[in-house]
């Protein structure tokens, strides 16, 4: 289900404070990449991901396939920075 604009709005106030946690170098799109933003989104429902200088993917088509990939929702999209978004399910 896609993110309401309010939630969208939240997500973005929380992904303010955060660091990079997955850096995306010249390679781009990656399955090593693809399996660091699944880990990082399983413990952590909120992952900002930074491509480095050299990289020569676009980060809006980037951010979108991945999201696609994975099951996860586009936040933001600033500069050469993008967060995604996906939310846990605890396991009973």
């Amino acid at each position: 289900m896609p993110l309401t604009s309010k939630a969208r709005a939240a997500l973005r106030a929380q992904a303010n404070r955060l660091e990079a946690k997955v850096h995306v170098g010249r390679e781009g799109d990656t399955e090593a990449v693809r399996l660091t933003i699944d880990d990082a989104l399983r413990t952590q429902e909120l992952v900002k991901v930074a491509l480095t200088r050299n990289a020569d993917a676009e980060p809006k088509p980037l951010a979108n396939a991945l999201a696609q990939a994975l099951g996860a929702d586009v936040v933001q999209v600033i500069g050469r920075t993008f967060t995604l978004y996906r939310e846990r399910i605890e396991a009973d």
